[in-house]
């Protein structure tokens, strides 16, 4: 069968050629991007689209239903000792005072007022004050600052009592001041970061400048196409810190496989047009490799039907498409323009014998591993067994904790540190037991007030405060303008949502109490954020193993398909698999069971935020296939010259042991940063990937791909004859001058050329 040029070779031979116009198509790419991107805008997702299940199905009956759009705001009055105070009266009247007088509230209610008052705690020793803030809700965060001060105003002059704030307004300010401090921080040290590991790796300026700008321009074109996309598909305000994210990891890890196999082919001699013809050839087929599987796997969590998850895979799908474009079309553009200068030593003295000596002895220098991997490869292969036993039995130690793993929505806990909105919130919750997680039951009929609906309302109520699971305190029924859709509130016992408590609540609510009331009489949902969480995980457990399915059945066809190994295949994806569950063993340690709190600031929860586990095992799965899928195309490669199996694993693992180390420390390096903000979803995103990149770069890697495949030997481009019509792909440059080539005499690992692969079986 006639070998296949790939189309990385194809795509970098020309924009090698053409490299002006390569870099202005870029240059204008990422320009039109932007500006259409900001001209549009992002368009974030609608109330309904985050929720699944009956509770997507409420929201979008309340937003269709004209409710106004109301940001309530809470006022919590506190007596600090054990007594409540007899002030009561007058701290909660200069609250209402003070917030009118700003100008921005209505509707300012307080536990004394003769119509419709403010709760007020059962041991007396709290009071509410709420209010709304005038104008749109979506918006009240830009105004709510003035209240906020006036509320600190009242607590300075009664400093004997906690008085402070908490809503929908203040809080979305808070969440929206943490995540602008927690993403500067975070740039400000990744890119010194990277560009710092880069330095090392390279001992040159411009080869470590070269990859950041690549991932940063690939990231400035990903977020204006997602701003497009976002006018169809609605996309989740945390997606572009996620594009941020991964787009560096990725478009960095993506230009130095590129750069360093360019860098090493010059080292051989090879003139600048051949080096780059080579190295699109074969890195440039091996990020076109990866990078499609990324997408692929991201591609899966479309079939959750969910729109965060879906706003997610939009996001990193472009990120990443945009990446591997800009590292197969521009970087070589990028390298032919600067030529030697690429390897312009601007480092000097200390810094220089540090890169020079110390990072390549560790590491790995452009023609091969360092001394460590050197020495982890040879024991590996010298003894394979104990290498696969001893790997695998660490990484099985790793992933049995994955088996306690409980998922939850950590609410308010999620801002982790000292804010006075988040204690505020947890003080009414702990002084209002049965407003920690109200429920709603949203009725829609043709007269939501007309007496047969009221009468069957009044039954409800009844009905659900004799279940005992209600707390009869909070109660409240409303409708919207045109009567066609009310609102039924009510406090349910227990800790909110994940609380089994709650939990049983809501399920009474749906299947005894509301079916045989105002199920009779209208339209009904039951909603709020118990039902919500609880519809989510419904539709979780319902969608994972699709997408567990359709994510691990692709990567395999890509698999096969590129390298024409059923066994490649199939190892690739077991070896992912024991990734993945190391990486969820170590995130129950460090989050559930609480080990890691001290070292990274944060408070337990005893869950893990409910869309992580999913999404962790698409992300990583992608992700680790870069290392994999460059490990193996150099090890295909050397097979593919002549080597015997054994030499090829020992030639491909040698030669790519510093680049993928140096790949792993930026995306470790990137991925720890996240784990440092104060959202604990992003503590626990953050860790989880850099813990599994960690854990697939050493232990999978360099030990048991190696071993694996040590032990299974020439079989392991087993292909059944049934699909030899498989393409037979290139994986090198087209002719004889890859290492253990006849060009490459003077390579240890050189046997002689002169045998093709066959189909086996």
């Amino acid at each position: 069968m006639a070998r296949r040029r790939n189309i990385a070779a194809a795509v970098g031979g020309w924009s090698a050629r053409h490299r002006w116009a390569a870099l202005l198509v870029w240059v204008g790419f990422v320009v039109a991007a932007t500006l259409a991107g900001n001209a549009v805008g992002t368009k974030g997702m609608e109330p309904w689209e985050d929720n699944n299940g009956e509770s997507r199905k409420a929201a979008m009956v309340l937003d269709a239903a004209g409710f106004p759009d109301v940001a309530g705001e809470t006022v919590l009055v506190q007596a600090r000792g054990s007594t409540a105070p007899a002030d009561f009266r007058a701290v909660t009247r200069d609250v209402k005072e003070a917030v009118l007088a700003t100008g921005l509230v209505e509707k300012v209610r307080t536990p004394y007022d003769a119509q419709e008052p403010s709760p007020i705690s059962g041991d007396r020793r709290s009071a509410l004050v709420t209010f709304d803030m005038k104008g749109e809700g979506r918006t009240a965060e830009e105004r709510v600052q003035p209240v906020i001060d006036a509320v600190a105003g009242v607590q300075r002059a009664h400093p004997s009592l906690w008085i402070g704030q908490s809503g929908r307004a203040s809080s979305g300010l808070m969440l929206g001041e943490v995540l602008d401090d927690d993403l500067i921080r975070a740039e400000l040290l990744s890119i010194p970061l990277t560009f710092g590991i880069l330095l090392a790796a390279f001992g040159a300026l411009l080869a470590a400048v070269v990859p950041l700008v690549v991932a940063f321009t690939a990231y400035l074109g990903s977020i204006g196409l997602l701003a497009l996309t976002s006018q169809i598909l609605h996309v989740d305000s945390a997606t572009t810190n996620l594009m941020l994210l991964i787009g560096l990891a990725v478009g960095v890890d993506y230009s130095l496989f590129y750069i360093r196999r360019e860098r090493e082919e010059r080292a051989k001699g090879r003139d600048r047009e051949r080096a780059l013809e080579i190295a699109a050839a074969t890195s440039g087929r091996a990020v076109l490799i990866s990078g499609v599987t990324v997408i692929v796997a991201m591609a899966g969590m479309f079939l959750t039907g969910n729109g965060i998850f879906i706003g997610f895979a939009q996001g990193t799908i472009l990120v990443v498409l945009v990446a591997m474009i800009g590292s197969m079309t521009v970087l070589p553009a990028i390298l032919s323009l600067i030529g030697d200068k690429i390897d312009a030593r601007v480092v000097h003295g200390t810094v220089r014998r540090l890169t020079g000596r110390t990072w390549r002895r560790i590491l790995g220098g452009r023609e091969g591993g360092g001394r460590v991997w050197n020495t982890v490869l040879t024991a590996v292969l010298r003894r394979p067994v104990v290498s696969v036993l001893l790997a695998g039995g660490l990484l099985t130690g790793l992933a049995v904790p994955a088996f306690d793993l409980r998922t939850g929505e950590p609410g308010t806990s999620d801002v982790q540190g000292d804010h006075p909105v988040v204690e505020t919130s947890r003080r009414i919750k702990d002084a209002f037991p049965g407003n920690k997680a109200p429920a709603t039951i949203v009725l829609k009929a043709d007269d939501v007030t007309a007496p047969y609906v009221l009468k069957e309302v009044q039954r409800l109520r009844e009905m659900a405060i004799g279940t005992g699971e209600i707390d009869p305190a909070f109660f409240g029924v409303s409708a919207n303008p045109d009567r066609t859709v009310g609102i039924i509130r009510l406090g349910l016992k227990g800790a909110g949502p994940s609380d089994e408590v709650s939990e049983h609540a809501v399920r009474t609510l749906r299947e005894r109490v509301v079916p045989p009331t105002v199920g009779l009489v209208a339209e009904t949902y039951v909603y709020g954020s118990v039902a919500g969480v609880m519809d989510f995980n419904a539709q979780l457990g319902r969608s994972v193993p699709l997408v567990f399915t359709f994510v691990l059945l692709l990567a395999f066809v890509l698999l096969l398909a590129s390298f024409r190994s059923l066994v490649v295949a199939v190892t690739a994806i077991v070896l992912n698999l024991l990734s993945v569950a190391a990486a969820y063993g170590v995130l129950v340690v460090v989050f559930q069971y609480g080990w890691g709190e001290s070292l990274l600031n944060f408070e337990s929860t005893g869950s893990i935020v409910s869309w992580l586990p999913l999404f962790l095992f698409v992300i990583l799965f992608g992700l680790s296939m870069d290392y994999h899928v460059f490990i193996l195309s150099r090890i295909r490669e050397a097979f593919d010259r002549g080597m015997p199996t054994e030499q090829a694993v020992t030639h491909g693992i040698r030669t790519t042991a510093g680049v993928v180390s140096s790949a792993a420390f930026i995306m470790v390096g990137v991925f720890a940063i996240f784990g440092t903000m104060s959202l604990l979803s992003f503590k626990e995103m953050g860790i989880g990937l850099a813990a599994a990149i960690l854990i697939d770069a050493t232990v999978v890697r360099a030990v048991l791909l190696p071993a694996t495949m040590r032990l299974l030997g020439e079989a392991n481009w087993y292909l059944p004859r049934w699909l030899d019509w498989l393409p037979t792909l290139e994986h090198g440059s087209g002719e004889d001058d890859a290492p253990g080539g006849p060009d490459d005499p003077d390579d240890p690992d050189a046997v002689p050329a002169g045998r093709t692969p066959v189909a086996v079986g």
